[in-house]
């Protein structure tokens, strides 16, 4: 047994720290693969179903093994975790005194020159009252992490005008460079053994280092990534290129802010910059309405004036900003900014080759114009191959049919070994699935009346404590037409609040009933009977209208292959997989799950979901549903 398994097994170190710990096999078979990755270099690909404890299974080993590791997350909120309580608690079990740094992206540090700078500009009250706060704030921190400062939301508006991006970092031209919290993060990083980031950070790195700008990130001996079932989305963002007319509406602000500063006397620059967010505004405007993604070569001709008006006055602007760069290092900073955005922008525009495609994003006040790669195996293997370090790619959500062929071929890895531990939990008595009888197929115009009709039995059974998981907004709306007025619980609707201020409330209530879209469908962490039944209106098949998938489906057709079966079912399968692991989170958890998709039994696919799920009984009738509530104590 190796030395992970060993401190993981009954009486070993963990055990002696934690009191409620308990070994589990599966954990220990895990640790024992990882520990053995990281001492010979190697490519695991693991998934650890829920209640596995894959955290423990893959930070007992890095902690043990003496070299230097970077383990990178999927959410912002188990890096803190990892950094904060995980981690410590380890290193007090193991009795290794090793170094652990926290690192995150720039805009999550406080910038002391857009700090300085933002007190010159003018702020309605609100946004007043937050920059005040964060001036107080300013003079007690230690590191800059504007996670500190839980009195202001992530999303309060201040946070732009205080924090650093790549475009507008003065770099050593700053004044307050030696004081520089995102510099101080990094030289940190430097000098650990364990560094914690998450996969924004990390591929936004990878991207950097393939452009040639140097190397954020400290070199490791292996590289951890949970929650990896994200990694193929996150990279072909990173991988791709993206400019925005609200980027270009902050570069205006900039260059202004720094006039009155640097060169107050340069008054035409104000009215060139009007001219540049006019345009874009123009643009906006005629793109149509928001939460469109769009393929550029369907409307690119459409808005060929459009466009060509804010080529024009980006043109103009950029030689107004060169002229004023010798006034000082902002208008500098802002005139090199103008010149690479029209530069970026006219090469996304005349951009058309095979290997990916070009769309458009509009928003309520902005639009963006996205470059993604069609594939993005290539540039992850030949960062795999690189160096000779361990990859430990691992999540509950890898593998579809019993294998994670499907993952590795995405991510580009082209030898690995393959680990699938299944859940602990018997998920085939805490678990019931239901799909009820009479149901449409989803393309009906009255399915999701109809679904509400269903559920709502299923509902009062289990007295609330539900989620309704939907794949669209527009799903969600029309059952909520429908129950709003014949549930007697709370209702809890995404984007009436935060979604943390959303699960909070859903916790403390006890009996509430939540409607949510793709952000509810991973990363949810609801146990006991707060949450006793998680309702799914369809199989979540990514819309074949989105321009990357539709390119992506083109390319597979053009090359002899099945896009649907090779592609569509796996993505979906590993969704579905999310959505499902919301409902049984604890061993003493049980619920119901209902399934509003009837392709899932009548369509051959279906059993490649079914084969995909945790072994449980799946009924289509009512009764059964409502006696499992009964038989468990769960109903109302």
């Amino acid at each position: 047994m190796s030395r992970a398994a060993e401190a993981l097994g009954p009486g070993g170190a963990v055990s002696q720290v934690l009191p409620h710990f308990h070994p589990r096999s599966a954990q220990q078979a895990m640790a024992e693969a990882v520990e053995d990755a990281i001492a010979d270099s190697k490519v695991l690909v693991c998934e650890a179903g829920t209640g596995t404890g894959k955290t423990f299974a893959y930070l007992v080993p890095a902690v043990l093994s003496g070299k230097r590791i970077l383990i990178s997350t999927g959410t912002k909120h188990l890096q803190d975790q990892l950094y904060q309580r995980d981690l410590p608690t380890l290193r007090k079990a193991l009795g290794r005194p090793v170094r652990v740094a926290l690192l995150k992206g720039r805009a999550n540090y406080l910038c002391w020159h857009r700090l300085g700078a933002s007190a010159e500009r003018r702020l309605d009250r609100r946004a007043m009252g937050e920059r005040l706060v964060v001036h107080q704030w300013a003079g007690q921190t230690q590191v800059g992490d504007i996670a500190e400062l839980s009195r202001l939301p992530e999303s309060a508006a201040v946070w732009p005008s205080v924090t650093s991006t790549a475009d507008n970092c003065l770099g050593t031209q700053c004044h307050y460079y030696d004081d520089c919290f995102v510099l101080k993060a990094r030289r940190r990083a430097l000098e650990a053994d364990v560094v914690v980031v998450n996969h924004h950070l990390l591929f936004a790195d990878l991207a950097l280092r393939e452009g040639g700008f140097g190397e954020l990130l400290p070199s490791v001996d292996a590289v951890v990534l949970d929650e990896a079932h994200q990694v193929p989305a996150i990279a072909t963002q990173f991988f791709g290129e993206s400019v925005s007319t609200r980027q270009l509406g902050h570069l205006v602000a900039d260059t202004l802010d720094a006039q009155a500063a640097q060169a107050p006397d340069a008054l035409d620059i104000a009215a060139l910059g009007a001219r540049v967010n006019e345009a874009s505004e123009q643009l906006r405007g005629a793109a149509g309405p928001p939460d469109q993604r769009l393929a550029w070569r369907t409307v690119a001709r459409r808005l060929e004036r459009e466009i060509e008006t804010l080529d024009e006055a980006l043109g103009v602007f950029s030689e107004a900003c060169v002229s004023l760069s010798e006034r000082g290092p902002t208008l500098a900073s802002c005139a090199e900014r103008s010149r690479a955005a029209r530069a970026k922008l006219r090469g996304l525009w005349h951009s058309d080759d095979d290997e990916g495609v070009l769309w458009l994003e509009t928003h309520r006040r902005s639009v963006t114009w996205h470059w993604s790669p069609l594939e993005i195996g290539p540039q992850l293997k030949a960062h795999l191959q690189s160096e000779a370090r361990a990859w430990i790619f691992t999540s509950a959500t890898l593998s579809v049919a019993g294998t994670c062929a499907h993952f590795a071929e995405r991510a580009g890895l082209p030898h690995y070994d393959e680990l699938c531990l299944p859940s602990p939990f018997d998920f085939e008595t805490q678990c019931l699935g239901y799909l009820p009888k009479q149901l449409p197929e989803p393309r009906a115009a009255d399915f999701h009346e109809r679904l509400a009709e269903a559920v709502l039995p299923v509902i009062k059974a289990a007295g609330g404590r539900t989620f309704l998981l939907f794949t669209s907004y527009r799903g969600m709306a029309a059952c909520l037409e429908r129950l709003r007025s014949v549930l007697d619980y709370p209702l809890l609707v995404q984007g009436d609040m935060p979604r943390a201020e959303l699960l909070n409330q859903f916790r403390r209530l006890g009996n509430a009933v939540l409607f949510g879209t793709s952000s509810f469908w991973q990363g949810v962490d609801v146990q006991g009977e707060a949450l006793s039944c998680v309702i799914i209106d369809k199989l979540p098949f990514e819309p074949p209208g989105v321009p990357v998938l539709a390119a992506r489906m083109e390319k597979m057709r053009r090359e002899g292959q099945d896009p649907f079966s090779g592609h569509q079912v796996p993505q979906a399968v590993i969704a579905l997989k999310q959505g499902i692991g919301r409902l049984i989170r604890g061993e003493s958890d049980r619920g119901v799950l209902v399934f509003g998709d009837i392709r899932l039994l009548e369509r051959p696919y279906g059993a490649v979901f079914i084969d995909s799920m945790p072994s449980m009984e799946i009924t289509r009738r009512l009764a059964d549903v409502e006696a499992f509530f009964l038989q468990t104590g769960v109903s109302a």
